[in-house]
């Protein structure tokens, strides 16, 4: 039986300030690539509407967040306007293991931690059209104070100085055009040759 040449899962890391549309973008990618496997991430920050445990979120304590910590139970952690946020490791690896793709949609303190472990991962940073833009989108929520929201802009200038960490650049000027961006970035990424040939060296041979 002849094998066939394909490449291995992916480690696709989306990150982007709060407000750049990263929840929508990725519900819209999960859509259009039903094989992708989303890692729910977990947080002990309060749960928005219509967020649902175990699907948007593990929503836990603090004292059971620094348990995982503690047990090196995370891919990543960090910790973003007084909350913890991380990536359960073990469901991460499997999946990878079986071939399948896996996208983290993490802040950009998590993402530096990732790539240190992952480096052969595809690092995505979304951008917002504009930062007025951004400020409206954070404004428009009406979850946060105006304290909050101060915060959260001068958290988003600090991701921004941490783009050069990343592969790609994708403006969320539309969600069906950012999903497009993002699913030419993955094609290109599976066929990038050392992809396909690095577990399967001597497949050429029975060319």
């Amino acid at each position: 039986m002849e094998k066939e040449l394909k490449s291995k899962g992916l480690l696709i890391v989306l990150s982007g300030p709060s407000g750049a549309g990263k929840g929508t973008v990725c519900a819209s990618l999960r859509k259009c690539l039903p094989e992708l496997v989303y890692s729910v991430s977990a947080t002990t920050r309060q749960p928005r509407e219509g967020e649902r445990d175990g699907v948007n979120y593990f929503f836990q304590t603090k004292e059971e967040f620094e348990r995982m910590i503690h047990q090196g139970e995370l891919l990543e952690w960090a910790r973003f306007v007084d909350n913890y946020y991380g990536t359960p490791r073990g469901f991460v690896e499997e999946q990878l293991h079986n071939g399948k793709d896996v996208l983290l949609e993490i802040e950009v303190q998590g993402a530096k931690q990732v790539k240190e472990r992952f480096p052969q991962g595809v690092f995505i940073f979304l951008l917002p059209p504009s930062m007025k833009e951004l400020r409206n989108r954070l404004k428009e929520r009406g979850t946060e104070t105006d304290e909050v929201l101060w915060e959260r802009l001068q958290a988003a200038r600090e991701e921004l100085a941490q783009i050069h960490n990343y592969d790609y650049v994708v403006v969320n000027d539309q969600v069906d055009a950012a999903c497009d961006r993002i699913r030419s970035i993955l094609m290109a990424e599976h066929l990038k040759r050392e992809r396909l040939f690095q577990d399967q060296p001597d497949w050429l041979e029975g060319l």
